[in-house]
């Protein structure tokens, strides 16, 4: 049948949507963006690594390191160590030693310190006495530091004489000092004196002074083998700014460690 010439054909036409731009979309873009990020963080690190000494990039090791438990950071191998880590092992006796060190040095001295005081605290004889006692710890040891006061000095003028006060305070410290086998030092100083002397004394009478201290001590339960050091320090080694303040005036007693 033929067509009406007033009769329009019908055209279908289909559009094509392209998301996005270019060929593949956008997903490029994050994938570029991952990889720039990921090349900064790098280069930032490596950065980091160039720039700090080994003790610090250590921290850096340790801090990112479980300390809670022990762990075994293989490094394939099995030979020494089981194939740890020689730094995870070393920390760990490290931490070992420390204890057994505290356990078998410290631990006694800091309980001879506390029962000084407590005996201080008991008799008041002895709280007087100890006006002029100061008890500290060291790299050394316990330091038991007998000096005298501005109104009170432990002997007698420049002399060796020990007065009574001194006299007390080594009686308690040589009994609370023969409770354990440490060694003992002793060290005496003194205050300095004005130009105007012509024999400087600072030198024999820090010398007797400690000599005598070492007699008196020696005379109680501590057995003299015990004493490792008698020295005379003269004024070198002043306690106070002031080089001729009495407070330079002293007798240290240090209970060594046993190392």
């Amino acid at each position: 049948m033929a067509r009406p010439d007033n009769v329009r054909p019908i055209i279908i036409k289909r559009k094509k949507n392209v998301v996005g731009g270019g060929h593949h979309g956008g997903a490029w873009k994050v994938a570029y963006a991952d990889f720039v990020t990921a090349m900064m963080a790098f280069f930032l690190m490596l950065w980091l690594l160039g720039s700090v000494t080994e003790e610090q990039r250590k921290g850096v090791a340790d801090y990112f390191s479980p300390t809670l438990s022990i762990q075994s950071a293989s490094a394939g191998g099995s030979n020494s160590f089981g194939g740890e880590s020689l730094s995870s092992t070393a920390s760990l006796t490290d931490d070992i030693a420390t204890a057994a060190e505290y356990e078998q040095e410290w631990q006694p001295l800091e309980k001879l310190a506390d029962s000084l005081h407590a005996l201080a605290a008991e008799d008041e004889a002895i709280a007087k006495a100890f006006e002029h006692v100061a008890i500290r710890m060291s790299d050394d040891g316990l330091i038991v530091e007998l000096f005298d006061l501005d109104h009170a000095a432990l002997f007698d003028g420049l002399t060796a004489q020990p007065r009574p006060v001194l006299n007390l305070l080594l009686e308690v410290v040589s009994a609370a000092f023969a409770t354990v086998a440490n060694p003992v030092a002793i060290a005496a100083h003194t205050r300095g004196f004005p130009t105007v002397f012509l024999d400087d004394p600072v030198w024999p009478l820090s010398l007797e002074r400690a000599s005598t201290v070492h007699r008196m001590m020696a005379a109680s339960p501590i057995e003299d083998l015990r004493f490792q050091r008698v020295t005379g320090q003269a004024d070198r080694v002043p306690a106070v700014s002031d080089p001729t303040a009495v407070r330079n005036n002293r007798i240290e007693l240090t209970l060594l460690r046993k190392i």
